[in-house]
């Protein structure tokens, strides 16, 4: 150890950054989590001109494998290992890109001290010419040892770009330049190795925090996609599977058929399950003068996208709020 470096811990959970594959060509089809967090640390020995790195495998799953349990555990973890140690500097979390931004909100959500917490990931596996993760992981490393990156909440480090976790999202299936920050702006770069912010540390509007320290399970939060002809059956049958809370990524800024409307204000008026409106574009903000007249019965999303409001509306659920006190929640990250 360099008494010289800032301490950084990896916490890895798989994904295409640590995949494989037989064949140096392949970008698709490859085996997710097949490599340990050892061995991604050993493929960039350049890290450790930049920091003291130490490794823990959470996971090594494909992200479409991360569940709620992970996700609780994972942040536990950051609290106790990272927060609640003074010789940390911060870490950095290894993840498959599917659902990168869900637990990077989830994470900037219930990580509650202000050391950079950064997730990284890459579109090619490991086997890959011209991989993308061991210059992205070396980044991430870069990012979470800086002091400058202090107080920004969770980041997602990627492509030379640094993104605040409430905003950025996946919007290509394929290609490395996917995650984007859309009309919020990107908090910085990465210049030589050396991340570079464009203003100082600043909280994105309508941001809340949680402590999930006695939280041991996160109710069932489903999503529903609208569409033409959309049948209120498909709400109906979530709830009676199960689901406590409902994000519906409605067409254009959260619109749905005028009988679905109604159903949703069922749901909440009669059985008092929340149903937030969000939107199925990629971009956009979802205001509650646009989902309905009567503001008192609908809950609008805002600028998150359903994905996120999945893990917002399942957080308030487990601090036991009430439809009222999430509507005011929500409301704090909308315009109108």
């Amino acid at each position: 150890m360099n008494t010289t470096l800032p301490n950084v811990t990896i916490f890895a959970t798989g994904g295409t950054i640590a995949g494989s594959d037989s064949s140096s060509t392949a970008t698709t089809g490859y085996t997710s989590g097949a490599v340990g967090v050892l061995s991604l640390i050993d493929a960039v020995p350049s890290m450790l001109d930049v920091a003291n790195v130490a490794g823990v495998q959470v996971a090594n799953v494909g992200s479409e494998d991360i569940t709620s349990d992970i996700l609780i555990s994972m942040s536990k973890k950051l609290n106790r290992v990272v927060c609640e140690d003074p010789t940390m500097a911060g870490a950095v979390i290894t993840h498959g890109t599917d659902t990168l931004e869900e637990t990077a909100f989830f994470l900037d959500a219930t990580v509650n001290c202000g050391k950079p917490i950064v997730i990284v990931g890459a579109m090619r596996p490991s086997t890959a010419i011209s991989a993308d993760g061991p210059f992205n992981l070396l980044e991430a490393v870069t990012v979470a040892a800086s002091t400058s990156a202090r107080d920004r909440g969770a980041m997602v480090v990627m492509n030379d770009r640094i993104a605040s976790a409430y905003y950025v999202t996946k919007t290509n299936a394929n290609t490395m330049d996917t995650f984007k920050a859309m009309e919020m702006g990107y908090l910085g770069e990465m210049i030589s190795n050396t991340p570079f912010f464009f203003y100082p540390p600043v909280k994105p509007t309508g941001k809340v925090t949680f402590d999930i320290a006695n939280v041991t399970e996160i109710p069932r939060v489903d999503i529903l996609f609208s569409y033409e002809d959309m049948h209120n059956d498909t709400l109906y049958n979530a709830i009676s599977s199960g689901a406590q809370g409902i994000v519906v990524a409605g067409a254009g800024a959260g619109g749905v058929t005028t009988s679905f409307n109604k159903a949703i204000e069922d749901v909440i008026n009669r059985l008092e399950i929340p149903v937030v409106q969000s939107m199925r574009t990629v971009n956009g903000e979802v205001p509650l003068s646009d989902v309905s007249s009567d503001t008192a019965t609908h809950i609008a999303s805002g600028y998150l996208n359903p994905q996120k409001s999945r893990i917002l509306l399942g957080l308030l659920l487990s601090q036991g709020k009430n439809i009222t006190e999430i509507a005011d929640v929500f409301a704090l990250g909308t315009d109108a």
